[in-house]
């Protein structure tokens, strides 16, 4: 039985936040301790030097608890860290089903594009948009993979093996959490493009003879090291040697020294290139890496999953041993900061070697790190799905035909709406009808319901489940024009901008998809007679390009359009009621065209005197 969401998200933040109360308490009691294993220290400290009560040595009893305690304190510092992001999940959770989370997630403004042909026109990105309603994805590579697939139709197939995914994963609420907790610590830190770059670029110390040279230096550096050896026991008269061969036992070391410098300088600049850059990945990957790790651990059953846990291993290793190496290479050469290795560096080449054992690693494991950023990406926006998927038991997954252009709506609701603010309506375009005209009057629902079937067409092409008892299409390209504005800077006017508009609408048609059409207002700024001219031929072009859509109005002329187009366009409308001088909309569509407006009304209601 599947549980409830708000029961279990409920319980779930309960029980965090209890665990963040008792690890508070005990942040609390190590903090008192690592106080009096100070003042202890001081304590004894007077007593042994002032007093001469016993040796100074007994500091060293709450020197080292003191340590311990720091140990024991930084390991629960980090998880209550990680408590307190789990009791934020699901505060996030709770707040989307109370309606409250718009402007408390990611927005994604940086994915809004003006020249897209439905981002900005559907509320795709931006405060109380339906990217921040659906994102759960803690890193920047998930959020990226998810407003792609908003931004972009998948293909049938590949929506359902997303469904099956989302399916898979929606009552997976343990793995999202971790998921959510592991990933926040890779949120600012990793650049995907720059790592991925990292891992694909060809070896930098793969020069002809430069591994044979490294090799060859060592060796005479070792020669070098063990003649100073020889030297300083001979200077001492504890191992006797002729003066000929002290002498070439000299020269040796001196070679060896001179060369080996020599071959560091003339290769410093590329191997602190070299060094720097694997430092730079190995930390981003270190980052990513628990999310790697928790879904390397993960058993999947759907294809798509299994594919991404696939896709993890390289070399058939899975990253958490290919990471584990990279961390080992990574510490020997934080190690080069050493003073010892420091002095040995020029008869040892620590740094050369180390360098061409990162530079194998990458020649092994490097392609896998695209593969890495894509699958932990893909499992984030899954999980974004999952959740909503989860917290909307009753939203239905999409069924797709491959006749068309086709899209038939039972029920269909707006996602951004609260479930007991929603008004649903049937919709179905397809077969001869190819256009709906809506009339209206003002805020009687015209423009909200275009956005409605937009944005349910956008989330089914994404592969999520949609705001529908249940939905029915073909492969459709979005094309909108709703929120159309002017531009001051780019001396657009409204009307210029909403005609560039439709010709991109027009220029899409082009495509390889049918395109669903939703005008809002067509050519709302120019005068009745143009507007009507206009607006026939623009919607004859698109019908003729194999176009279906809804176009809306208040200009009752416009309404006759559907007349003209016979059985491939019908008229339908929203309206109002007018009780007592204060008006009320049921948003209900209805067939046929409005024969009233309630512009004069909505005037005199914020005190306009007409």
């Amino acid at each position: 039985m599947t549980p409830d969401p708000r029961t279990l998200y409920t319980q779930r933040l309960a029980e965090r936040r209890a665990l963040i109360a008792q690890h508070q308490q005990r942040h609390r009691r190590l903090g008192h301790g690592k106080l009096a294993m100070a003042a202890c220290g001081v304590a004894l400290v007077w007593l042994a030097l002032a007093q001469g009560a016993f040796s100074i040595l007994w500091v060293l009893v709450p020197i080292a608890g003191f340590v311990l305690l720091v140990v024991i304190h930084e390991k629960l510092l980090k998880e209550l860290e990680r408590r307190r992001r789990a009791a934020r999940f699901f505060e996030k959770a709770l707040a989307r089903l109370d309606g409250n989370w718009a402007g408390s997630g990611e927005a994604g403004d940086r994915y809004n594009e003006a020249a897209h042909p439905y981002a900005l026109d559907l509320d795709l990105f931006g405060k109380g948009s339906v990217f921040e309603l659906l994102c759960t994805a803690r890193t920047r590579i998930g959020e990226d993979r998810l407003a792609e697939w908003l931004k972009s139709p998948a293909a049938p197939e590949v929506v359902r093996a997303r469904h099956a995914a989302v399916d898979e994963l929606r009552e997976r609420v343990d793995l999202r959490e971790e998921l959510a907790i592991v990933a926040e610590e890779a949120r600012s830190g990793v650049d995907p493009v720059h790592l991925a770059q990292w891992g694909e670029a060809p070896a930098a110390l793969r020069q002809a003879g430069f591994r044979l040279r490294v090799h060859l230096h060592t060796v005479l550096g070792l020669a070098g090291f063990a003649a100073l050896w020889i030297h300083l026991l001979r200077s001492a008269n504890l191992l006797p040697l002729p003066d000929g061969v002290d002498a070439l036992v000299r020269d040796l070391f001196l070679v060896a020294l001179v060369a080996n410098g020599w071959f560091l300088y003339r290769h410093n600049g590329v191997l602190g290139t070299a060094v720097s850059a694997v430092e730079a990945a190995a930390h981003e990957l270190g980052l990513l890496s628990e999310v790697l790790v928790r879904m390397e651990r993960e058993p999947f059953r759907c294809p798509l999953l299994a594919g991404l846990r696939a896709s993890l291993d390289a070399e058939g290793e899975p990253p958490s041993r290919q990471l584990a190496r990279l961390k080992r290479l990574v510490e020997n050469l934080d190690s080069r900061d050493n003073v010892i290795v420091r002095v040995l560096e020029p008869f040892i080449l620590w740094t050369p070697h180390l360098a061409l054992r990162v530079e194998d690693w990458r020649a092994l494991s490097g392609s896998a790190v695209r593969r890495w950023l894509q699958a932990a990406g893909d499992m984030e926006a899954l999980c974004s799905l999952a959740s909503h998927a989860f917290e909307h038991p009753a939203d239905a997954f999409p069924e797709f035909v491959p006749a068309g252009p086709w899209i038939e709506a039972e029920a269909i609701g707006h996602p951004l709406l609260a479930e007991h603010k929603v008004v649903r309506n049937d919709v179905r375009i397809g077969g001869a009808l190819r256009v709906i005209v809506v009339s209206g009057s003002n805020m009687s629902g015209k423009s909200t319901m275009l956005r409605t079937l937009g944005v349910n067409a956008v989330l089914a092409q994404a592969g999520a489940p949609v705001r529908a008892r249940r939905l029915t299409l073909s492969p459709l390209a979005v094309g909108a024009s709703i929120r159309v504005t002017d531009s001051l800077q780019g001396g657009v006017s409204r009307f210029y901008a909403e005609i560039l508009r439709l010709r991109q609408i027009l220029d899409v048609t082009a495509g390889p998809l049918p395109v669903l059409f939703l005008i809002d207002e067509f050519l709302h700024g120019t005068n009745s007679h143009d507007r009507r001219i206009g607006a026939g031929a623009l919607v004859r072009g698109l019908v003729q390009r194999g176009a279906i859509g809804l176009v809306t109005t208040h200009d009752l002329a416009l309404a006759e359009i559907a007349d003209e187009l016979g059985e491939s366009a019908a008229n339908v409308h929203f309206e109002d009621q007018i009780a007592d001088g204060k008006i009320s909309f049921d948003y209900h569509m209805r067939p046929g065209v409005v024969r009233k407006s309630n512009a004069i009304e909505l005037m005199r209601q914020v005190g306009l005197e007409i």
